[in-house]
């Protein structure tokens, strides 16, 4: 799915990481107005992989540093069945997974621990791609769910539903009742509305996004303060608990909801990237090549609220992840925007690691939110020193 006008997209070939190749035929400009047959690349030596809807231009370091994070993610999801109170030989859990173990141990890795690591594989890549689609759709680095509001949003709606239930049932049955996604989905959706309607002004500018995402976020975190300190204890330490970030409480019955919408909502989001691209020329250059800017946009945003919904029904608001992996990767990748793939891929590497530090070097269980809260808050500091210090200049 692309916001890309359909009689306009064959006739637009622009590169997607590199907007300086886009070049336009002088001699075809009769009017001074923008035609969308005069763009052209300006090197033809790359080439593209068309898969449906999907158009990427194939970038040899891209597709192998994804590759790489990949890689990176099986290992972790094998050693993180591996790791626990009984220590399974990798090999064993191989086996296991691949349907031929038997007897206990395979009941342990079948049933008690894979929910589990799925789960934290699935949350990272759902918040890696949501952070991705809105730090490009932005511009900003800034520009992350647990920035703008929308995992705070997705926080209050889940708050909510666990203190209106009075805390008599257990984190476990409040995490994956089907009225805590629920609720954190509408959360998150009301969120996203907020943040959109108080930004419009005739059209939403990607700056004023984020300005107004901090605030309706920070009034949001109010609004969840209040709620648990009007709610009775039972409920506020239920409640306290999920806020931190935990795949403790996961069973299968949090894994098939997160992987019905990450099926669905990845693909379609992968299927954004030639729009994202043209959407990286600005606005007004967009407009002229076909690309409808708004309705792009509004796309965008959405899929990164049903994205963000799902990982924290599933896991709770774990912190940091959908802001660290895109810088990340645009690193890697040597890209001027954060590939998708492989922001979701890194995502689920470090919800994997998180939670395997947090099991395997402590005395004690450390909760996946607090990993990644210690992991990614310096890095905030650092880019923040970083601007200002760019910005003196």
């Amino acid at each position: 799915m692309s916001a890309v006008d359909p009689a306009h997209r064959r006739d637009v070939a622009v590169d997607p990481a590199h907007r300086r190749d886009v070049a336009v035929d002088p001699d075809r400009r009769d009017d001074g107005a923008a035609d969308h047959r005069d763009v052209a690349p300006a090197r033809a030596t790359h080439r593209g992989v068309v898969v449906g809807p999907v158009a990427l231009a194939w970038r040899p370091r891209v597709f192998w540093t994804t590759a790489a994070a990949l890689v990176a993610t099986a290992v972790l999801v094998v050693l993180g069945v591996a790791v626990g109170s009984t220590w399974i030989a990798p090999d064993t859990v191989v086996r296991s997974l691949l349907g031929a173990g038997s007897g206990p141990e395979a009941f342990i890795v079948q049933t008690l621990r894979l929910p589990r690591v799925l789960t934290g594989a699935l949350v990272g890549l759902t918040l890696g791609v949501a952070g991705a689609l809105t730090q490009t759709v932005t511009r900003n680095p800034l520009g992350t769910p647990d920035i703008i509001g929308v995992t705070s949003g997705a926080s209050v709606g889940a708050v909510a539903a666990i203190v209106l239930g009075g805390g008599s049932y257990s984190v476990s049955a409040a995490v994956l009742g089907a009225g805590i996604p629920v609720a954190a989905t509408i959360g998150a959706l009301v969120a996203a509305a907020l943040v959109y309607g108080l930004g419009w002004r005739g059209g939403v500018q990607a700056h004023r996004l984020v300005l107004v995402g901090i605030g309706v976020g920070a009034t949001l975190d109010a609004l969840t303060s209040y709620l648990l300190v009007r709610a009775k204890i039972t409920a506020a330490a239920a409640a306290s608990q999920w806020l931190v970030g935990s795949l403790s409480s996961t069973s299968w019955s949090s894994v098939w909801p997160l992987l019905l919408v990450a099926a669905v909502a990845v693909p379609l989001a992968l299927a954004t990237s030639a729009a994202l691209a043209v959407g990286q020329l600005g606005d007004e250059v967009a407009t002229g090549v076909g690309l409808a800017v708004h309705r792009h946009r509004t796309l965008v945003v959405g899929l990164a609220v049903v994205l963000t919904a799902a990982a924290v029904a599933a896991a709770g608001p774990v912190g940091f992840v959908a802001f660290v992996v895109p810088q990340i990767g645009l690193r890697l990748a040597g890209t001027n925007r954060p590939p998708l793939l492989l922001a979701g891929s890194l995502g689920a590497a470090l919800v994997l690691a998180a939670d395997l530090l947090g099991r395997a070097v402590f005395p004690w269980q450390v909760p996946v939110g607090i990993v990644t809260t210690v992991i990614g808050a310096p890095y905030l500091i650092w880019l923040l020193v970083r601007h200002r210090r760019e910005m003196s200049r």
